[in-house]
């Protein structure tokens, strides 16, 4: 706690913006698994390791690990931060602000359930601890951090409550002002109810925010990415109710499938797009998994692609592999396979849009 103590006396205070502006999000927290997408208790952690990234995320059994909702909070304090550095403010990992502020930013109530709510997601944030070798100049060297260093309510001169204060982590703060870029996602992703949904939408805009004609990911691939713990059938089956129901702000989503039977999500941009990329990337996939599945998935069909054609994979923004060859969580013999199979020159081959072809070197 001293520490803590200390660092909060080192940090200049940065007083929330008021008033609504645009919701930035940050590319690493878009690209891969660090949140639960669940809001029942998980304390499983989420472990995974490609292509030189390794990410290990912990939980406490007392408060569980951060969800994907729970980001909204990150989400509050990336668009401050880099809105007030815009603005020609000076910014600080030690911010301040009301509930109010925060609930009416990310589209929450501000009942006393609310005021509730935010408490508990910032306990999970807080207690919840990332280990990871993301933008680490030296490999092998790992950064841990914490969502949340700390947070605090705050009182006035009366004793009266006047909101709370939290520290983000130097990751984090590096990450929205220098390292990883930031883009700018639509406010109608905090109506997203559903937790695959709204990673969706991340992982979309991620890497389909310019490509006008559209991209697709295999469907365990996309699995992989997402950190969830259900069986890969029942991932696929939601997968599929997903792009029925269209709930994704401006993307349009489509099934296809391949003549060896592959299943493939399609999307492509569709009415206003979002604006504002701001550059910075990370590279590879990140695999997790889980066991045996219960759940029976529905009989391919014919592609539900709405355009009749097979898109091309999303090379031009994202280079990694849109295949998978990661292992489950926790299976460590699988595990060294897939880093095998990784680093395997034979299997470093991105596949490319149609209509280009390979170079072959002697």
């Amino acid at each position: 706690m001293s520490r803590s103590a200390s660092e909060r006396g080192q940090l200049d205070l940065f007083q929330a913006l008021p008033g609504e502006f645009a919701v930035r999000d940050a590319q690493d927290l878009m690209s891969y698994p660090f949140f639960s997408l669940s809001k029942s208790h998980r304390t499983r952690p989420i472990e995974f390791a490609a292509g030189g990234v390794e990410i290990r995320v912990e939980a406490v059994a007392d408060h569980g690990m951060a969800t994907i909702w729970d980001a909204d909070i990150l989400i509050w304090a990336a668009s401050q931060i880099v809105e007030a550095r815009d603005s020609g403010l000076r910014t600080s990992r030690l911010m301040a602000a009301t509930p109010y502020q925060i609930l009416t930013f990310i589209g929450r109530g501000t009942s006393a359930r609310d005021y509730r709510r935010l408490k508990a997601a910032l306990d999970r944030l807080q207690s919840t601890t990332v280990c990871t070798s993301i933008r680490q100049p030296v490999k092998g060297r790992r950064h841990r951090f914490s969502w949340i260093n700390e947070w605090a309510e705050r009182t006035d001169a009366t004793g009266r409550p006047d909101g709370i204060e939290l520290i983000v982590p130097d990751w984090f703060y590096r990450a929205v002002l220098d390292d990883a870029l930031i883009l700018t996602i639509d406010r109608a992703y905090f109506d997203l109810t559903g937790g695959l949904d709204r990673w969706l939408y991340r992982f979309v805009r991620k890497h389909g925010g310019r490509q006008r004609a559209g991209w697709r990911f295999e469907f365990k691939h996309l699995h992989v990415k997402s950190g969830s713990l259900s069986p890969f059938k029942r991932f696929a089956f939601d997968l599929r109710d997903i792009i029925l129901r269209q709930p994704l702000p401006g993307y349009r989503l489509a099934l296809e499938i391949e003549a060896r039977g592959r299943c493939l999500l399609a999307f492509e941009p569709c009415g206003q797009p979002v604006n504002g990329l701001v550059l910075s990337g990370t590279p590879d996939i990140v695999p997790s998994g889980t066991g045996p599945s219960c759940y029976r998935e529905p009989e391919p069909g014919a592609s539900s692609s709405n355009a009749g054609r097979i898109r091309g994979r999303n090379l031009e923004s994202n280079s990694e592999s849109n295949s998978c060859c990661a292992a489950p969580a926790g299976d460590k013999l699988a595990l060294v396979r897939a880093r095998s199979l990784e680093t395997d020159p034979r299997n470093d081959r991105p596949e490319r849009p149609i209509g280009t072809s390979r170079r072959t070197t002697t």
